[in-house]
């Protein structure tokens, strides 16, 4: 049968979708497969979740024949967010079409690799966002290194190909579309393609046109004030988890105290640990000295540490020098819908590209990360690496 854009649509939506929509759920991240992914408390284009917290305050102990206890209501707060918009393209053109026309084979061949790219890209920047603050940032740029060339303070966040924008000091995009061609990981060094930009120091580097708009991360949910789903921090001591600061040297003592207070201050189980790479040796070389280590197999295939019974997990994107202790039930995706192909009011999800001999299909998701109980999660910074 002649490959056609009609039957490779077909394809897209019948087995790739279904495949892709499986892979995203359990291969991004550890924390990511255990997280809950759910279409309630969505309506229209926001996430609107009543949360509970304290405790009913209609309980007491009395006499044989005395006064029944007042009634004590519960205490809620509406948390809200927009839906995030998550954008993934993949682009075939028409000679490539025309090309494999003949050969099955061959198109299915390019059509794989398009959609492993697309995996490995969404892939990288959901888990980023994970651990972000919503404003997209990646890296600040320090100076000039040379033409073109820009020392950055991190390098974690950035690999070539990625097209990222340029943020002013004033907070404003001063260039768009820039790619990422080179990465010198030693030096902290990356390139751009453009121009050259002159004192560019403060800049900031976001992905294309995602300034403000990610993911509600890690990093909005452990600071100290601030607003996080339309309550302000520093107004409400249970919306602000347990951060220890300037650990130092790693033990079990300082990680079971931590959980311990968790558990005593808000009742919450910790299940889940993430940790930077330096972290996890750190702890390994703790471990290993008393007992035997045996690794545990999380869902999706990921190995992790045990830390007596909770699973410890090294991801790239955690921050140097820091672990979370997290209750995993305590959060959830909540989305419109999973990974859909774009559509069009004909029902086509490949489109030429105005004026150029190019099909691309776009792969959407509208969701947010919400934590209904941030005091239930704690975080060590400062750990000093391995």
């Amino acid at each position: 049968m002649a490959v056609t854009t009609t039957n490779a649509e077909v394809a897209l939506k019948s087995y790739y979708l279904p495949a892709i929509t499986d892979q995203l759920d359990k291969s991004i991240s550890p924390f990511f497969a255990r997280i809950r992914k759910t279409t309630t408390d969505v309506s229209g284009k926001e996430v609107r979740k009543l949360v509970r917290y304290g405790m009913n305050g209609g309980i007491s102990a009395g006499t044989e024949t005395g006064e029944l206890p007042g009634a004590g209501p519960n205490s809620y707060a509406v948390f809200y967010t927009p839906l995030k918009n998550f954008y993934g393209t993949i682009e075939i053109s028409d000679k490539a079409i025309r090309a494999s026309a003949t050969e099955a084979g061959a198109f299915v061949s390019l059509l794989n690799d398009e959609m492993n790219g697309l995996i490995e890209s969404a892939s990288f920047n959901f888990n980023r966002m994970l651990f972000g603050d919503g404003t997209g940032k990646l890296a600040t740029i320090n100076g000039n290194a040379s033409f073109a060339h820009y020392y950055v303070d991190s390098v974690k966040n950035l690999i070539e190909g990625m097209v990222v924008d340029v943020v002013g000091t004033s907070g404003s995009v001063i260039a768009t579309s820039r790619t990422i061609e080179t990465v010198d990981r030693e030096k902290k060094i990356i390139s751009l393609s453009g121009s050259d930009m002159s004192s560019p120091a403060n800049y900031t580097l976001v992905v294309q046109d995602s300034k403000d708009l990610e993911l509600t991360g890690l990093g909005c949910i452990f600071r100290e004030s601030g607003s996080l789903y339309g309550q302000r921090i520093e107004n409400s001591h249970w919306l602000k988890p347990n951060m220890y600061n300037d650990i130092g040297d790693i033990d079990e003592m300082k990680i079971q105290t931590a959980i311990d207070e968790v558990e005593e201050r808000t009742g919450s189980k910790i299940n889940f640990i993430m940790c930077s790479w330096g972290v996890r040796r750190a702890l390994f070389n703790v471990l290993s000295k008393s007992r035997v280590l045996e690794p545990m197999t999380l869902e999706g295939g990921f190995k992790a540490l045990n830390f007596n019974g909770i699973p410890v997990v090294a991801d790239r994107f955690c921050p140097e020098g820091t672990m979370y202790l997290l209750n995993t039930d305590d959060f959830a995706i909540h989305q419109l819908c999973d990974w859909q192909w774009l559509e069009g009011e004909d029902g086509k999800i490949l489109k030429q590209v105005a004026g150029k001999p190019v099909f691309t299909a776009t792969l959407v998701k509208y969701a947010d990360l919400m934590c209904y109980r941030p005091a239930g999660q704690a975080m060590l910074s400062g750990i000093t690496e391995a």
